[in-house]
């Protein structure tokens, strides 16, 4: 009798090496262990590439041995085996045995497979003490039977761990294969799905992939197995779209001759097409009786706000409150300030806080917009929490301090999320729970998304996509900085700082972290220089120091501002104010400017070590300038050299300002592991064989059966298979992540 799937390692290979298996890459069952796929694969007498290995890294490497030599250790007795092998491009590695027994049987001219820790001596890549198979014809004679017996002339290498090199890993698939017996009910693709889609079933996508006859076999198992990955995870999201639809809302319909028509005839541009049309798409969402669940997203300056602005206008016109959760404070008031400044005479807020606010026409009609952040002081607080609880508010602008349980409203309708990957799905639906019936939500993202990622993370909201500038918007010209190899380009950064605070304008300098909290913020002697000596290494720069450097050094005269995260919530208030109302010249500042940020006199920024930085965020950074009549510069300081990544990176940045192609940078960059896995939800990613960026026909083709499967049966109680599966994929908690919505 075969074995299923589901059943544990340990009765398919013995306790001994399911051990192994689970210590080393954390693998439990039959199904986890033919799902670690082959990395990649060779062809019998095929050498691999010695010139990609990396320092630090287990690697198998299928190469020829070239030169073999002992010498006996003076320190220690026995000897010590230095093998050198090589590749078809003739890269050398050397491989050390110390104390040898096996390894005596190299010998020059054969072809061995070695599996261990890849290191560095003197500059050059070696291994010490790895194991090794061979692969010559007498490889059976020298008893390696690990190897030996796979199918064809194509060798799997498998992702491996020290202590379980590849061939192992092999031999262990290779004990599963013979022995399974998957029943077709554990395949998690129903079958008519194979059928319309011309796929293998499991098993024999499983063998083909594992034990491959040739290349068009691992062709056809790959698209199958790609299939595996990517329907659970659509049938995750249709079943939230159809979670959604269920539930009852309160239809928010727009008034005549309210409040957002009175915005609208009173705005001095006009919106953009991309505006109107986003709007009309929400209004219709408010208007429905299901709660609205839609994704906003636009590059930098597409007017996102503004958007967000008037779908809470409607829903006050309908007597409804809305809530825009921000991630920081910096943010939150900025929104506050902005939202009001748009408003004007409609806004109602105190006078002593906004005297720029003219007074209200008598029988205009106002909203009250309330700011709740954790920093307010008692009084404040208590204000809006009573204008919150009681209604008087039809709009309020927060942190995460409006998710606390002691914060009500009298009637929720909206709930704005921007920068939405910053929430958890706990924090969304403590803030959906306090409408009496479910609100609709609008969620904001500043930094465009791929298709296939929106299809991917955020498929159970329905995508508006704000693809065009408003008028008036800038151009932005940006130019990486060689700090290292044009010293004369550096000083001349902070000669076009003082050019355009001369023209009447302001300046950015951003860093990558604050600094010591001790520090008094005054130049010494000893303090950072601005860029380091060639060939050293140095922390990232800090704003206090870098402050302090400017002031003291090449922008001496002009009013230097310093805002940053460790700063007083009022502080941090007090130094944007100040910068927005043109008391300060230059504001140098870690990434809280990242976003929110809106001062159109602003016409440069210049970032420093701006290596350290992401692709997005350095496109949400340049965007803070450029947002006025006047074009905007973005300077990227750095001393990465030239042809490294960090470079390659920064040169594509400054060769287009369009978001949505960096999008696709940015995610070719990190990788699917780091946008659907470890660096968003703290897990690692689900994806083995399904790319995000290349397989948006699968993504796409999965949503279109996912979403008739999950109208036709929301629980799967047909599909055994495909309800495992899933069940599979919300247990790994990569659900919080699909959640953050």
């Amino acid at each position: 009798m075969g074995i299923r799937l589901d059943v544990p390692l340990t009765k398919a290979v013995g306790d001994r090496t399911a051990k192994v298996l689970r210590t080393a890459l954390g693998l439990e069952t039959v199904n986890d262990l033919l799902r670690h796929y082959p990395r990649k694969y060779v062809k019998r007498g095929q050498l691999t590439e010695l010139s990609e290995l990396v320092p630090g890294t287990e690697a198998t490497i299928v190469a020829q041995v070239t030169k073999v030599s002992r010498r006996s250790m003076a320190a220690r007795r026995g000897q010590m085996l230095t093998v050198e092998v090589r590749d078809s491009a003739d890269t050398a590695v050397e491989i050390t045995f110390f104390n040898p027994r096996a390894a005596n049987a190299l010998k020059p001219g054969m072809l061995g497979m070695f599996a261990g820790k890849v290191g560095e001596y003197h500059g050059k890549i070696q291994m010490t003490n790895p194991e090794f198979a061979k692969l010559d014809a007498d490889a059976d004679e020298a008893g390696d039977t690990d190897i030996d017996n796979w199918a064809g002339e194509l060798i799997p290498l498998y992702p491996a761990a020290g202590g379980l090199p590849s061939w192992k890993i092999a031999r262990c698939v290779r004990m599963v294969l013979d022995q399974l017996d998957a029943d077709p009910e554990d395949d998690p693709l129903p079958r008519p799905v194979r059928a319309r889609r011309a796929l293998l079933s499991l098993p024999e996508a499983l063998r083909r992939i594992h034990r491959p006859d040739d290349w068009p076999e691992i062709a056809v198992a790959r698209k199958r197995l790609k299939w595996d990955e990517a329907l659970p995870m659509q049938v995750v999201l249709a079943q939230r779209r159809e979670a959604l639809k269920a539930l009852p809302a309160k239809p928010r319909e727009r008034v005549p001759d309210g409040l957002l028509d009175a915005f609208d005839a009173a705005l001095p541009f006009t919106l953009t097409a991309g505006q109107r049309a986003v709007g009309e798409e929400i209004e219709q969402d408010l208007a429905s009786v299901h709660p609205m669940h839609r994704l906003l997203q636009g590059d930098v300056g597409s007017g996102k706000t503004m958007v967000a602005l008037r779908a809470m206008l409607a829903v006050a016109d309908a007597g409804g409150q809305s809530v825009l959760l921000a991630p920081t404070e910096v943010l939150a008031q900025q929104h506050h300030r902005s939202i009001v400044q748009m408003l004007g005479a409609a806004a109602d807020v105190p006078v002593d806080l906004f005297s720029e606010v003219p007074a209200a026409e008598p029988g205009r009609k106002q909203v009250k917009v309330a700011l709740l952040t954790g920093s307010q002081n008692a009084k404040e607080r208590r204000e809006n929490l009573l204008d919150a609880a009681s209604g008087a508010a039809g709009i309020v602008v927060g942190t995460h301090a409006v998710i606390q349980d002691h914060v009500q409203f009298a009637d929720l309708g909206l709930v704005v999320i921007d920068e939405q990957h910053r929430f958890g799905v706990e924090q969304r639906d403590a803030l959906r729970a306090k409408g009496q019936d479910p609100p609709h939500v609008l969620v904001m993202t500043a930094t465009p998304i791929p298709r296939t990622v929106a299809m991917t993370v955020f498929g159970d909201l329905e995508t508006s996509i704000l693809a065009e500038l408003p008028a008036g918007r800038s151009p932005i010209a940006t130019h990486v900085v060689a700090a290292h190899e044009h010293p004369s380009h550096f000083t001349r950064v902070w000669e076009r700082i003082r050019e355009e605070v001369g023209a009447g304008h302001q300046a950015y300098v951003v860093c990558p972290r604050i600094g010591e909290e001790a520090s008094t913020g005054e130049a010494g002697d000893d303090g950072m220089e601005l860029v380091s000596e060639p060939g050293q290494h140095r922390p990232p720069l800090a704003v206090v120091e870098v402050a302090a450097k400017l002031a003291e050094g090449p922008l001496k005269g002009l009013r230097v501002g310093l805002l940053h995260g460790r700063l007083a919530p009022d502080e941090k208030d007090a130094v944007m104010r100040a910068y927005a109302g043109h008391e300060l010249d230059v504001l140098v500042a870690t990434t809280v400017i990242e976003v929110g940020v809106n001062v159109p006199n602003s016409t440069v920024i210049v970032v420093m070590d701006a290596d350290r930085f992401g692709v997005s965020q350095l496109h949400q950074l340049r965007g803070r300038v450029g947002r006025g009549q006047w074009a905007g510069l973005c300077l990227l300081v750095t001393e990465s050299a030239e042809g490294t990544p960090a470079r390659e990176r920064l040169a594509a940045v400054a060769s287009t300002l369009d978001g949505f192609e960096l999008s696709k940078i940015d995610l070719a960059l990190r990788k699917e592991g780091d946008v659907l896995g470890a660096s968003q939800s703290g897990y690692r990613s689900s994806l083995r064989m399904l790319s995000v960026i290349e397989d948006e026909d699968v993504i796409r083709a999965a949503r279109d059966e996912a979403t008739p499967l999950v109208a036709a049966d929301p629980e799967l109680t047909g599909q055994p298979g495909l309800a495992a599966a899933v069940a599979g994929l919300l247990d790994t908690q990569r659900a919080e992540y699909l959640g953050k919505t």
